[in-house]
């Protein structure tokens, strides 16, 4: 896929871990990126069905839908407002149905959960350790994991950028974060899969693991598997 802005954590090839630092003895807080960490990133078959749904051709569609994401993320539009939006982008118009369809399609494209992912969330809870959440997400998808995925309740912040009026790597995401968790940024363990994002967060003082795999990050936390 076209991939030009990169709000919602789409794939990326990021070979190592170079910004990982600290242990869990040395922060009070893990700060976790959802999508590319805990949540998969759009499935081969969600891509698919979106452009399927949209029936466009299949490079202008994803520069449109990523072109115009942020202010979906941060919550400035809703998924109506964003999808017509993209249709404008890209000369056409989508009715009331197909936008229906379409929200749909994009919620079902990001729902794939590691469930190894989520055994360790699970462990660090039951272990007393302090969990945040930072996530690029608009409301829809965000209510969709409210609904269906438990293991959310183990994070002392939810931080979903379209309620925080933030997104990475805004600089006011990360800060945001700190001022809702009463910290200082050094006390932050920060993980996300995109380096930009990391950059972003060291930026503001916090620290900083490139996400690659649950291994190197349970390395890193020098937890065993």
């Amino acid at each position: 896929m076209t991939d030009t802005t990169r709000h919602m954590n789409p794939p990326t090839d990021s070979p190592g871990d170079s910004h990982s630092s600290g242990a869990s003895h040395s922060h009070s807080i893990l700060l976790f990126d959802m999508f590319g960490v805990i949540a998969r990133h759009q499935s081969k078959d969600g891509r698919a069905r979106l452009i399927a749904t949209a029936g466009v051709p299949e490079v202008p569609f994803w520069e449109a839908y990523w072109g115009l994401r942020q202010p979906y993320d941060r919550g400035d539009v809703t998924g109506r407002g964003y999808w017509r939006q993209v249709a404008d982008a890209l000369g056409t118009g989508f009715g009331h149905e197909r936008v229906a369809r379409l929200i749909e399609a994009d919620i079902v494209s990001w729902s794939g959960v590691d469930d190894t992912m989520v055994t360790l969330i699970e462990e660090l809870a039951a272990a007393g350790e302090r969990i945040a959440l930072l996530s690029n997400i608009p409301e829809e998808l965000a209510v969709h994991y409210e609904e269906r995925h438990a293991w959310l309740k183990h994070f002392q912040l939810r931080a979903f950028s379209c309620r925080i009026g933030h997104a990475k790597p805004e600089p006011g995401a990360y800060r945001w974060c700190l001022d809702a968790l009463s910290t200082e940024a050094n006390r932050v363990l920060f993980v996300d899969d995109r380096e930009e994002n990391i950059r972003a967060a060291e930026a503001c003082g916090l620290r900083g693991h490139l996400f690659t795999t649950p291994a190197a990050l349970r390395r890193t936390l020098r937890l065993s598997a």
